[in-house]
């Protein structure tokens, strides 16, 4: 089939380079067109259902109101003057078509006002609202956030649209960083490998077209499914890895021939049947990993699972089709402008000797290594999860420094908000359910940890419970005249909504355990409450993840093992492949937690240290599954074809890790490079994939590839070949070297 795709290839070369061009300008113009990312949601929870009942209350919509405070050197924030100018500025604010309403010192009522000073009288807080939903919120942000700017005063923005906002310039600068860093690291790599800069060049230039393939179709897909704002950064990790190793494979095999004198068309067919045959594999074992996020429908990871498998596809297909166009055409011209460096990897015969000295000692080599791997993992078990929040962002950031100048100026503001949001049957103002209503926001008051409760029902402290239920009965003309802004703050249809405040951060123990305390507490007269926010997402979330993680592990190790059974025509050597990879994943789920959440190396990464995304075990583990199982896969193949040669277990091990030790090592620099390159991000998840991804290919290359395969493959001698006729039948791997670029 793959000398097939060859000749095809070679035959309408023009068709070829017509696709991958119209491939291209596809890309770029869903690049100059942009996409339409979110914070990334999960549909179907508590907390989405929470928010979503409590939309349209003013007090509920958080995810679409700026915060903004103003200030000036001379004038303080009582002064009729800063709130005549403060008023002439906002009229202009509220004027915009993106904004719903404007709440501040100067349109308040009366007795609120004070709300909206801050205590040394020197800041005026002022909220907007903006239309639509959260995706419109923070398309129209940038016009809002000028039209604030525009007057005499100081001003700081935060709030949760000014956060989405800077969060995706940051990840924007974030993915222009580690691509800048990337391509040169990775050219510096194959220049070694390959010591010739033509070869070189050529994986970086399938790698970047891949890469700008697959940013283009999740950018186009954003329209369409939540992704995401981080899903590009994903993308282009795992793009840019597994192009550039594919390529080199590709490259690696097609010097090869031609140095034992092959023709250009016999060295290209014969490396679209080895490389290609592996590259096709490789491309299968990442989907296979990347497929256990569909499990997580309905949330952001699903399509995060789509965008990785995309750009994985296209680094196929470019390995496949125009990559093969390009070597036909430079033909021997591949080894041109040779570049005098020392060969990459280690001599001819080192990696028999490292192989044949840990056989010798396989139980002096295993189970130290073993324990160091365990000793790894262990922080691991120690892992806590949680949303991300503004303290993702650094510091510099304006929404950051906006939140910071809030807690400063308005503690009570800053306060972490739970919301409570109570369905009832019908209409929430009668004398039954509010009266209800303000006997559960009194038990909500004295539930440790919390410090106050906004609710319709908490306007005034000296307000009693008949004084509402009378409020309930009276007629419009009587009622005060704030009491309508305050319904439209927290009434909404048939839904009554709280807002529940504590001093906890957002993704602490302590706000978690009251979430759970307010999830006890459901029924209010003949209404429900459902509860959301951020803690209470964070609470969601990680019941979702782990919720669904045995299934997607389960799919992921199982479709792993079928095909490797398949391919290896052996029952023990997949069994111990998946073992391996669990191993590298393990050591590095610890080194995360070691990291990033418990803080060390924080002043070599420079990141403020927390509990990690939730999504973020899952999200590795499916990625990295996958590409692990590739350098198994070369390695493996490579000693089952010695198996069947020479059927000597021992001298099978020894050359299957000679023959590919050079190879594997040259891909895994090339990745550890690439994903270091991430590490410069300063979004934390991004920082934390690259980091744990490049531990991960690190361990799997060198320890887990060199020490524990070995050793283990020895312990188990002959064993390691069997497989049941049933399986023989299937088997492919009795082709030479078809499955080895």
């Amino acid at each position: 089939m793959f000398i097939a795709l060859a000749r095809v290839v070679s035959r309408h070369r023009p068709a070829v380079l017509a696709g991958a061009l119209a491939i291209l300008v596809l890309a770029v113009l869903s690049v100059v067109r942009g996409g339409s990312l979110t914070s990334g949601t999960i549909e179907g929870t508590e907390s989405a259902r929470a928010t979503a009942l409590a939309r349209g209350a003013a007090a509920a919509d958080t995810d679409t109101s700026v915060v903004a405070l103003f200030s000036d050197a001379q004038l303080a924030a009582t002064d009729p003057v800063f709130q005549s100018v403060l008023s002439l500025q906002l009229e202009k604010v509220s004027a915009r078509p993106e904004v719903e309403n404007v709440v501040s010192v100067v349109t308040a009522p009366p007795q609120a006002r004070a709300r909206f000073i801050s205590r040394d009288g020197r800041t005026a807080l002022v909220l907007v609202r903006l239309k639509g939903d959260e995706k419109a919120a923070v398309k129209a942000f940038p016009a809002v956030r000028a039209a604030l700017r525009d007057g005499p005063f100081s001003v700081a923005i935060t709030g949760k649209p000014a956060f989405l906002s800077d969060l995706n310039t940051e990840l924007e600068h974030d993915l222009l960083r580690a691509e800048l860093l990337s391509f040169p690291l990775a050219l510096v790599v194959l220049i070694w490998v390959f010591r010739t800069v033509v070869a070189a060049l050529l994986p970086i230039v399938v790698g970047g077209l891949a890469v700008l393939a697959g940013v283009g179709a999740v950018l186009a897909l954003s329209h369409h499914v939540d992704m995401a704002q981080y899903t590009l950064n994903v993308v282009s990790l795992i793009g840019l890895g597994v192009a550039i190793d594919y390529s080199l494979f590709m490259v690696s095999r097609f010097r090869a021939e031609l140095e034992g004198g092959a023709s250009v068309e016999a060295a290209l067919e014969r490396t679209m049947d080895t490389a290609g045959r592996a590259v096709t594999f490789s491309g299968l074992a990442v989907a296979a990993g990347l497929s256990g996020l569909l499990f997580y429908r309905g949330s952001f990871l699903a399509a995060m699972g789509l965008g990785g498998a995309i750009v994985v596809a296209f680094a196929v297909v470019f390995a496949l089709t125009l990559l093969p166009v390009i070597l036909g055409w430079l033909g021997r011209r591949v080894d041109l402008l040779r570049v005098p460096v020392p060969p990459f990897g280690l001599r001819a015969g080192m990696w028999t000797r490292i192989s044949g000295w840990v056989m010798r000692h396989p139980l002096r080599v295993l189970v130290p290594t073993l324990g160091f791997i365990a000793f790894l993992g262990w922080p691991f078990l120690r892992l806590e999860t949680a949303g991300t929040d503004i303290t993702a962002l650094p510091e510099s950031t304006e929404s950051r420094q906006g939140a910071a100048a809030l807690a400063r100026a308005f503690p009570e503001q800053s306060a972490t908000r739970i919301l409570v949001a109570v369905e009832f049957p019908g209409d929430p103002f009668t004398p039954d359910r509010i009266g209800a209503l303000y006997d559960a926001t009194r038990r909500w008051a004295r539930l440790p940890g919390v410090v106050g409760v906004e609710s319709i029902v908490d306007l005034d402290p000296s307000v009693t419970r008949d004084q509402y239920l009378q409020l309930t009965t009276a007629p419009a003309a009587f009622r005060p005249p704030e009491l309508a802004l305050a319904q439209a703050a927290y009434l909404r249809e048939n839904v009554a909504v709280a807002q529940v405040l504590t001093p906890a951060p957002i993704s602490s123990v302590e706000a978690r355990r009251l979430v759970d305390l307010l999830r006890t507490d459901r029924t209010v007269g003949d209404g429900l409450s459902l509860v959301g926010g951020q803690s209470a997402s964070d609470v969601d979330s990680s019941s979702f993840v782990l919720g669904r993680a045995p299934l997607a592990v389960g799919l992921v190790v199982l479709v792993t093992l079928i095909a490797l059974f398949v391919l290896l025509d052996s029952v023990v050597l997949p069994l111990e492949a998946v073992v391996m990879n669990f191993l590298s994943l393990a050591a590095s789920f610890g080194a995360l937690v070691w990291i990033f959440q418990e803080g060390h190396l924080r002043w070599l990464l420079r990141f403020q240290p927390g509990p990690l995304e939730p999504a973020l075990p899952v999200l590795l583990f499916c990625t990295l599954f996958g590409l692990s199982m590739d350098y198994q896969v070369l390695m493996l193949s490579r000693m089952r074809e010695e198996w069947l040669k020479s059927h000597d277990n021992r001298a099978a091990i020894a050359e299957g890790l000679e023959q590919t030790g050079s190879l594997i090592t040259s891909a895994a620099a090339i990745m550890v490079a690439v994903f270091a390159a991430f590490a410069l991000a300063k979004i934390l998840v991004v920082k934390a994939m690259g980091v744990g991804m490049a531990i991960a290919v690190a361990l799997d290359a060198t320890l887990v590839r060199v020490l524990i395969v070995p050793a283990t493959m020895r312990l188990f001698g002959n064993a390691n070949w069997w497989a049941p006729r049933a399986l023989q039948r299937l088997a492919l791997s009795g082709h030479g070297e078809k499955s080895i670029p």
